[in-house]
């Protein structure tokens, strides 16, 4: 049977993750290392995880490409939180001989609510304006109606299929795109299907629900952003290399779009000096759309499963090439 001597839990911000699951449960004599603060570049990552036999991994936090993982001698087991993990180099893990496990999807749900907060954040401009009543000011900003505005969503599938049936129930007029979007499962959401052309020169709100893959990265850049109307805003809860972040950075500070709402950002956490945090018309949040208890329990539960099978000699859940 294989021995679990040390475990690694990466990225547990908020100290919170022994609350999820029974770690107590975890074969007699391993020893568990929560590791409470991002680990940075690959030297980092070496240095901090080179002891470890066991290391769970918070989504695609933490990459784990061939160069990594070629320096990580004593690692066995490699677990991700959620069925798929973009960051890690599974066909390096099988060289290796680094089994990698991942987890149910969770944060569907919480994603799709998290898209919406951070529009009525943006359109009704929200944290400016608590931040001025606390100041002991009053109305500063005019708001937005959504009533009767198109809402574009890129990607319609299990967010992006949520997100568009609370736009249909706002009474707004909601339009779908995807490389391999079903033209009837739009209708039977109340969705119109439309180019992808259409939709970005049309729709007063973009929002982006796609999988991060090649044929994703870039999808929206200097061009497709160009194409949006002056006021329009773009809202991102998908992941941040789906945008060109250096060319949504200088559409906003030209002012040729009207705003932006995101939640993924190309480095996370961002850094001190980023310049996200003095870009104008955004609302910023921390990648909050999978943090939520219930999303939680399954993926930390679902680890601890994926390390007790891995034990038992019995590996479930795998990720393979």
């Amino acid at each position: 049977m294989p021995e679990i001597r040390r475990v690694a839990i990466l990225d547990d911000y908020q100290h919170t993750a022994d609350r999820y699951a029974d770690w107590e449960s975890l074969p007699e004599g391993s020893r568990l290392t929560w590791f409470h603060k991002h680990l940075g570049d690959h030297e980092e990552v070496i240095a901090a995880l080179e002891p470890f036999d066991v290391v769970v991994a918070m989504r695609e936090r933490t990459p784990f490409p061939a160069e990594v993982l070629d320096r990580l001698p004593n690692l066995r087991l490699l677990v991700t939180t959620g069925p798929a993990n973009a960051a890690i180099d599974t066909a390096a893990a099988a060289r290796r001989g680094i089994v990698v496990s991942g987890t149910r999807g969770a944060g569907l749900t919480s994603t799709a609510e998290l898209t919406w907060g951070l529009l009525h954040a943006l359109t009704r401009s929200l944290p400016a304006e608590e931040r001025g009543l606390r100041e002991g000011g009053w109305q500063r900003t005019v708001g937005r109606d959504l009533y009767g505005a198109r809402l574009g969503v890129i990607g319609l599938g299990g967010v992006g299929g949520r997100v568009a049936r609370v736009g249909v129930a706002f009474g707004m007029d909601v339009v779908a795109w995807s490389a391999h979007l079903d033209p009837d499962h739009a209708r039977a959401l109340g969705v119109t299907p439309v180019t992808q052309r259409e939709l970005l020169t049309t729709s007063d709100v973009v929002t982006l629900h796609v999988r991060l893959s090649p044929r994703t990265v870039g999808l929206i850049g200097a061009e497709e952003l160009a194409l949006m109307r002056r006021d329009a805003l773009l809202v991102n809860t998908s992941r941040a290399p789906v945008v060109d972040e250096r060319a949504l950075l200088a559409a906003l500070h030209a002012g040729t779009l009207g705003g932006a709402a995101l939640d993924v950002h190309v480095t996370e956490p961002l850094p001190t000096d980023s310049p996200w945090y003095g870009a104008p018309r955004t609302v910023l949040t921390p990648h909050l759309g999978y943090v939520t208890a219930d999303a939680y329990e399954v993926f930390y539960r679902d680890a601890l499963d994926d390390i007790l099978a891995y034990a038992a000699d019995e590996p479930v859940r795998l990720i393979t090439p």
